[in-house]
Order: C-alpha cells, then sequence, then structure tokens
C-alpha cells in the first residue's frame, strides 16, 4: 500500500468511477436546495435524494461525486478525539435504478485492491445477517477469503429511517492491528476498540418500508455508498488521526505556527489547535457557500464555529485577529478540487475577519457581564453560579463552558453543569423543531410533486407571449382533478407554455387561460420540484376539463416591464464590480414589474458618489442602444467566454448566456429586453444593508423611473407651497426657516429660565415642615422634565436643607421630580419610595435613589392631588 494525498485519493476515486460509465458531479454546495428538512448538506447522498425517490430525472443514472459535508452534533468532542471533525469530504458512487449488488460489490474490491492497493489481509467486510445475495457475490465474484466476511445485525448493516426506501448494507473495514480475528463477536469488540476501522458503506436499497412495517420489494434498486475522504486518506497515510492527514496537517502546522505553540506537547493545547483547524475549515467552506454569520440557522452554526476557533486561539495566547490567515492555507490545498474558494477567497477572508473583529468585542461585553455575576454571588455569600446564566454566557456571548468554569473557579465559585446541560437541551429542541419533518428522503410530498418525471412542460415563452396546448393536468384542493369550475382555484399544468415560471429570481407571469366556454386568470405561476411549469388559476367563466384546448397568454405590458428590470440587474452587477471591485458577487435577487433588488458582497455602505458613479455607468450603457443576445451553449464554453455564474447554483449542460453588448456577460435563464435602450432609465431608490459583509440596492426601471421622478417633484412642489416659496428657493427658505427656529428656541429657554427663576420664590413661599425636616411640595406650570430638574436644584440650593418636590405638566405628559440634601438622609428620607408612592395617584410609576429621584404619569388633574400626599409620606417616613 502506497502513501497518497488526499488530493490523489479523491482524483482517484471520481476516475475510477467515471471509468465505470459514471457522471462526475461536482459537489452540491453546503446549502440545501428543496430540502428542508436539513440545515445543511450531511451526507453525500443528501443533495441527490429528489434522483432517489423519482422526484427529479438525474442527468445520469451512474452518478459518482465528492460532496462537502458540515456535521455540528458532536461538536463538543471535537479536538478532544483525533476522529471527530465538522467537516468532512465524502465520496460517493450512486446507482438510480440501474446497477446493483453484483457490479458495485466487485467495483468496491477492486478499487480498493487495484488502485488504492490495500493488502487483503487487512480488509474485513461485514453483510447484513440474512443477506445471503451479498455473501455469494464477495465470495464468488471477489478473492475476499471467506472466513474475513461477517455477518451482523439490524442496527449494524441495515439502513432504514423510519418508512421509505431502505435496506441491507456491507461495510468495508481496514485492520489496524486487530491480529487474526475468527468471529463476528471478536469483530465487533475489536471495532469498539478501534483496532478495525469501517470505511467504506455500499447502501443496497431494495425495499420500501410501509406504515404497517412491511418492506416491500422495489422494482428498480439503488445503490448509495459513501466513504469518508479524511478516513480513507488517514488509512493510506498510516495515521490514525484525520488531523495528521496532509492537507489538514497543514493547516494544524500553520495554527501551531501562529500560536508558537509545539504540537503533540500539551494536551489542552492540542485540544484548541485541532478545533482550530477543523473549524477554519468548515467556516472557510459555508462561506464559500453562501453562508453568512447570523443568529439562527445555518448562519447561527457558521458563527458558533469561527467564535469557537477564535476563543481557542486567545487560550493559545493568540491575541489577534488570525484566522483569515489559516484561511490561505485551507484554500491553497482545496482550491484544485473546490475552484470557488480560489475566486471567493478575498471575500471568504473579509467575512471572517469582520466577524472575528464583532466576537473580539462581544468577548469584552461577556467577561463584563460574567465579572458582575461572580460579583453578585460573592455579595451575597453563594457559591454556585446557576445554570441559565452560564448557558446565556455560553449561547449570547460565545463563552465556551471551560473558561466561564474557569474563570470562576479562581474566585471559588462552581458551575450548575445541570442546569446549563437542560439548558444545552431545549436549544437542541428548538434546533429540531425548526426543521421540517420528512420521511427517509427528505422529500416534499406535497401533490404537486406526485407528478410523473416522465411528464414534461416546454417554456417557450422566450420568444412567445401566447401559444396554444392541452390541459393535460389539473390540481384542485390538493388532489388531482377532472375539472375546475367557475369561482374556483387551482393549478394547471401543459405541455407547452410562455409563462415564466417564478425562478432566479424573477417572479413569475400573470396572464390568462381561455378555450370554449371557459377562461381562467393565472394569478402567479411556479416550479415543481421536477421543474413542471405549474400555473396557479381562478377560473372566472365556464369549466376547465382535462384534455380541454387551451390559449395560454401572458400579460404582455407586465412581462416587458419584468424584463426592463431583469436586464438592468445584470448591468447593475457589472457597474457595482467596475467601482466597488472585483469581490462585488450576487448573494440573492428579485425582479417584479415595479422594481428591482440586489443583494451583493460588500463590506462598508455604498456612498452617494458611489451610488451616484454605478448610476452614470448603467445609464451611460443603456443610452448606447447595444443589442442583447442571448446564446445556449455548453458549460465549459460558457465558462470559457467569461460569462458570470452563481457560486451555489448547479447548471446543466447546455446554459443560456445573456451578453448587453461587451458589458455584461451571465449565465441567465430568465427574460431579458433585446436591447438596452428597452430599459429606458435605471434610478437606484435605496442602499442599505441586510447581513455581515452583504449590502442592497432597490431600484426602478422605464415607466417606473418616470414615476420616482415625478413622485419627488409633487413632493418638492408642496414642500414648495408649505414654505410659501418657489421649488427654486426651497434650499435657501428652508435654511432661513430653521436659523429661525434655532433662534426662536434660544428665546424660549431664556423665558423658560425667566419663568422658572421667578417661580423659585413663590414655591419657597409654601414651604412646610414635618418632624423638623423642611419641604415644599409646588406646581410649576409648563416645564418639561429637563426644565423641572434645574428649578429642583435651585430650589434644593436656596432651601438649604430638606426635600423639595416638584410636578408639571407639559405636552400631555406629568412629570415629577423629589431632591433631598444629604444632612435628612440619616433621617429616614428616600426620594426614591416618595415618587413611587405619590406617582400613583396621576397613574404612574417611577423611583430613584434616596437624594433624587423622578417619576412620570398620564393625569395632569390630579398632579394636585399627588403633591398633597407629600405630607403624610413624610410623616411616615421621618424617624
Amino acid at each position: 500500500m502506497e502513501y497518497m494525498g488526499l488530493n490523489e485519493v479523491r482524483e482517484a476515486y471520481l476516475k475510477f468511477f467515471e471509468g465505470k460509465g459514471h457522471l462526475r458531479l461536482e459537489s452540491f454546495p453546503l446549502i440545501p436546495k428543496n430540502d428542508k428538512s436539513l440545515l445543511l448538506i450531511n451526507a453525500g447522498m443528501a443533495p441527490l435524494k429528489p434522483y432517489f425517490t423519482g422526484l427529479q430525472v438525474p442527468p445520469r443514472n451512474r452518478v459518482t461525486t465528492c460532496q462537502k459535508c458540515i456535521r455540528t452534533g458532536d461538536i463538543e468532542n471535537v479536538g478532544k478525539t483525533s476522529r471527530h471533525g465538522t467537516f468532512f469530504e465524502m465520496l460517493g458512487n450512486f446507482s438510480f435504478g440501474d446497477y446493483f449488488k453484483k457490479e458495485v460489490i466487485p467495483w468496491a474490491w477492486e478499487f480498493i485492491t487495484e488502485v488504492l492497493k490495500m493488502p487483503k489481509d487487512k480488509l474485513y467486510v461485514t453483510i447484513y445477517l440474512d443477506d445471503d445475495e451479498a455473501y455469494d457475490i464477495w465470495t464468488k465474484s471477489t478473492d475476499i477469503d471467506p472466513a474475513r466476511i461477517f455477518r451482523l445485525g439490524k442496527e449494524d448493516n441495515f439502513w432504514e429511517i423510519g418508512q421509505g426506501p431502505c435496506g441491507p448494507s456491507s461495510e468495508i473495514h481496514f485492520d489496524r492491528g486487530a491480529g487474526k480475528i475468527t468471529t463476528a463477536e471478536e469483530f465487533v469488540k475489536a471495532g469498539d476498540e478501534d483496532k478495525i476501522v469501517e470505511f467504506w458503506n455500499l447502501v443496497f436499497t431494495q425495499f420500501d418500508k410501509d406504515e404497517n412495517g412491511v418492506y416491500n420489494r422495489l422494482s428498480h434498486p439503488n445503490i448509495d455508498t459513501g466513504m469518508g475522504l479524511e478516513r480513507i486518506a488517514g488509512i493510506m497515510q498510516g495515521t490514525d488521526s484525520i488531523f495528521e492527514v496532509d492537507t489538514i496537517r497543514a493547516v494544524l502546522d500553520a495554527v501551531c505556527k501562529i500560536a508558537n505553540k509545539k504540537y503533540g506537547e500539551n494536551i489542552q493545547n492540542d485540544i484548541s489547535i485541532r478545533i482550530i483547524t477543523d473549524h477554519v475549515r468548515s467556516v472557510t467552506f459555508l462561506i464559500s457557500d453562501g453562508v453568512l454569520p447570523s443568529n439562527e440557522g445555518r448562519g447561527y452554526v457558521l458563527r458558533r464555529l469561527l467564535r469557537r476557533a477564535a476563543r481557542h486561539g486567545k487560550l493559545l495566547g493568540i491575541d489577534r485577529s488570525f484566522l483569515s490567515e489559516l484561511c490561505d492555507v485551507v484554500i491553497k490545498n482545496s482550491k484544485g478540487a473546490y475552484s470557488e474558494l480560489e475566486e471567493k477567497e478575498k471575500y471568504i477572508k473579509n467575512i471572517i475577519e469582520i466577524e472575528e473583529q464583532r466576537f473580539s468585542e462581544t468577548i469584552d461585553s461577556g467577561m463584563n457581564i460574567l465579572t458582575s455575576y461572580l460579583d453578585d454571588l460573592k455579595a451575597k455569600n453563594q457559591k454556585v453560579l446557576d445554570g441559565v446564566s452560564a448557558f446565556k454566557l455560553y449561547d449570547t456571548y460565545g463563552f465556551p463552558m471551560e473558561l466561564t468554569q474557569e474563570i470562576a473557579e479562581e474566585k471559588g465559585i462552581s458551575i450548575d453543569i445541570d442546569g446549563f446541560n437542560k439548558e444545552m437541551e431545549k436549544q437542541k429542541e428548538r434546533a429540531r423543531s425548526a426543521r421540517e419533518d420528512s420521511n427517509y428522503m427528505g422529500n416534499d410530498e406535497g401533490i404537486t410533486n406526485s407528478i410523473s418525471k416522465e411528464y414534461n412542460t416546454v417554456f417557450n415563452g422566450y420568444n412567445k407571449t401566447k401559444s396554444k396546448s392541452t390541459v393535460d393536468i389539473l390540481i384542485k384542493n390538493e388532489d388531482f382533478a377532472d375539472t375546475i369550475t367557475k369561482g374556483e382555484k387551482g393549478i394547471i399544468v401543459c405541455g407547452e407554455t410562455p409563462f415564466y415560471a417564478e425562478m432566479g429570481g424573477q417572479v413569475g407571469d400573470k396572464g390568462i387561460i381561455y378555450g370554449a366556454g371557459f377562461k381562467a386568470y393565472v394569478y402567479d405561476c411556479k416550479k415543481n420540484i421536477s421543474g413542471k411549469i405549474l400555473h396557479l388559476v381562478e377560473v372566472l367563466d365556464g369549466e376547465i376539463s382535462k384534455g380541454d384546448t387551451a390559449y395560454f397568454e401572458i400579460d404582455v405590458l407586465r412581462r416587458n416591464n419584468i424584463r426592463k428590470n431583469h436586464t438592468a440587474t445584470h448591468m447593475l452587477q457589472a457597474a457595482l464590480k467596475a467601482v466597488l471591485g472585483d469581490h462585488v458577487h450576487q448573494s440573492g435577487s428579485y425582479v417584479d414589474d415595479e422594481k428591482l433588488r440586489f443583494d451583493f458582497t460588500h463590506f462598508t455602505a455604498v456612498t452617494e458618489e458611489e451610488i451616484d458613479k454605478i448610476e452614470k455607468i448603467v445609464n451611460n450603457e443603456i443610452m448606447k442602444a447595444v443589442p442583447v443576445v442571448t446564446e445556449e451553449m455548453s458549460i465549459d464554453e460558457a465558462k470559457k467566454k467569461g460569462a458570470m455564474a452563481l457560486f451555489d447554483e448547479k447548471y446543466g449542460d447546455v446554459v443560456r448566456v445573456v451578453e448587453v453588448g461587451n458589458f455584461s456577460m451571465e449565465l441567465c435563464g430568465g427574460t431579458h429586453v433585446s436591447n438596452s435602450g428597452e430599459i429606458g432609465l435605471v434610478k437606484i431608490v435605496s442602499e442599505s444593508g441586510v447581513a455581515a459583509g452583504v449590502r442592497r440596492i432597490e431600484a426602478v426601471t422605464g415607466i417606473n423611473s418616470l414615476k420616482n421622478f415625478n413622485d419627488k417633484l409633487t413632493e418638492i412642489d408642496e414642500i414648495a407651497k408649505l414654505l410659501k416659496t418657489s421649488s427654486k428657493e426651497i434650499v435657501s427658505k428652508l435654511q432661513n426657516t430653521l436659523q429661525e427656529l434655532k433662534n426662536k428656541d434660544k428665546e424660549i429657554e431664556t423665558l423658560k429660565s425667566r419663568i422658572a427663576s421667578s417661580a423659585e420664590q413663590d414655591i419657597l413661599k409654601g414651604m412646610a415642615e414635618v418632624n423638623g425636616v423642611r419641604y415644599v411640595a409646588e406646581i410649576a406650570e409648563g416645564l418639561d422634565s429637563n426644565s423641572l430638574r434645574n428649578l429642583g436644584d435651585k430650589i434644593k440650593s436656596q432651601l438649604g436643607s430638606g426635600v423639595v418636590v416638584l410636578g408639571s405638566e407639559f405636552e400631555g405628559k406629568v412629570s415629577i421630580i423629589a431632591m433631598a440634601t444629604k444632612d435628612v438622609l440619616s433621617k429616614g428620607i428616600h426620594c426614591g419610595k416618595l415618587v413611587k408612592e405619590i406617582s400613583a395617584v396621576v397613574g404612574g410609576s417611577g423611583g430613584g435613589r434616596p437624594d433624587m429621584a423622578q417619576a412620570g404619569g398620564k393625569y395632569g388633574e390630579k398632579l394636585k392631588d399627588a403633591l398633597a400626599g407629600v405630607e403624610k409620606v413624610l410623616e411616615s417616613s421621618v424617624k
């Protein structure tokens, strides 16, 4: 067995199965498509579910992939062991009703013994207890020693999750030093002791388990295999640890260099080094596939991994941002297989730098909160920090439990671990409930997805706005129907249509469908999971029946406005790149007949000057009135030509390339104008942030641009009328008006001060005394809370010793303040308690310190009654 690098193993596997008639597919993005049961892709077969269930037709019945995967279920064990990781690659070869056991078993043996040249005396195979077919193939179609095959039960060699497709499996294992094994019991024991390691699982999906638990044999069984790339690379490199595999070891060595630590010298340091190594790989791939840090869903997974890695950097003594440097090593070692890493390198690193900086600020906040928790416990002479507080530090501020424990122990305080674990379980339950239930394949069982995958619908709307077709399928009330009558809503499916179904950010068409004796309004148009075009209709007249001949006619004016906005979106992206830089990539878009919305990667707000430049560039290109050319070609031809593609999108063999002169070239399946001049004009109406590193621009085109200008002119005219001036003089008139208001504000403040000064003596005349403590309790008319406090300070100063209570009603709000000189506090005076009691009379509440407090209220007419109660409160308070 020769040493092979991880990248070599990946290529050898994919090339081998290409030689067996398999189509090599690129890894799907980590964000699942059309699968609400998954937060992130966690297995090689996960993105292929629609092919297994028959919801979609596979590009070929034999497929091989190396799939990027993320699993965080065992995140607490990552770093503590040599095997656990959150990011991994899964090699797989799949058959969708094509070949089965008699092909895949010999192929598997051929690959591991002839390509990888693994010693046959180091290999073991397990099969399901009753799978005689697999045993016969292993013993008759390969040269494995039958003594090295063991039959195990359902828990080991049968793959099923609830109802749905399932079947026995056969696993291939490598001997790490178990020696001679003769029984299944010895084999299981060796596996538990890690002396035997499983590296390839061949699943034979040959049954469909129904609701009664009956295993019905499938007429077209499938093959689903999975082999962990890191694990098999570790075997080929003679290492027990995934962290010793060449491409991962390169990242680990970079961590050690930055931290100035040597791997293998300190257990705790090694844990932190492994955590950083694993997490930075996950973070790099997640960001490259469009995941952004947030506080929920997959964004929370990313944020947690990134912050956990950053925190362990601090534990290693790294006192600066460093994760983006490690990102370079990940990209260098993986860009050969995943070109998107290199293409988005700058973007990935920027996102990491921003998040790492935010975490640095957050960790400081967390430290302050933890300190306050511990100080509070110390003041109460308590020795245990409750689990809820500890979990809040972990969940909200990214504080690992071990850090909280370490700091608490320094102050002689322990943590309620059980309480913390309960909160952790509650969070996991919330995460589980956030994902929708599904069967084994995670597919949507809606009626629209039950349309036969063999049925096809053709979109002819690139060149047509009206066409004739037959009503082939009707759906009403979540079931197939024969008719839909006037007043009812339903779905119409036909063989050919000009209606564009919602896709790629472009909304679906609206229009009408009509025929002999019926007419229906199409209020939306969508696709099911296998790409059938669904016309969502409301019948206006008559009755539509299956088999009817119908005319499908779109709303042309609406479509034209959509086309303008869609082409303008392409041009806007080109202008954004020209002004802001090549790091700009689309992260989302929305195009309808009224506006366009474009989300893009950028790290600061776009300035007014930049927006002006972007608008000018786009409109200059529009004014050139250049042809918009659409061509179909292979994906390879499109890439060579330089067409922009979305990183998280999977494209077929043939793609549409949309070119706006020499200015913009993108892959796109949407509808577009034929000449840029048709757009008329683009006007950007807003720019805002939607997530870390993502900005959003909204714009209008054509007639809506004119409407936007007219609306602005109308607003300007209204403002001019209010200011009693012409539109040309608005700015100077407004400046003069603002200055006048500023001067009047100063006059008002001066008058308030004079009023307050003259009120001082009147208020002091009302001075009274309770048990030797002087006080005043008066109403000061028309003062806001700030002026009321200033007046109170002056009266307190003149009073010398005692209590001042003032109340006022200003702009419908009641304010009460209470102040006391320091010498009377020892006599039992507490202003906070005083205002709390009297403010209840005016329907309010308040409180504060013993020497100063304030309150608000609603009922100004009861203010006099409230102040009358001051004497009673003081009588009960003064000692």
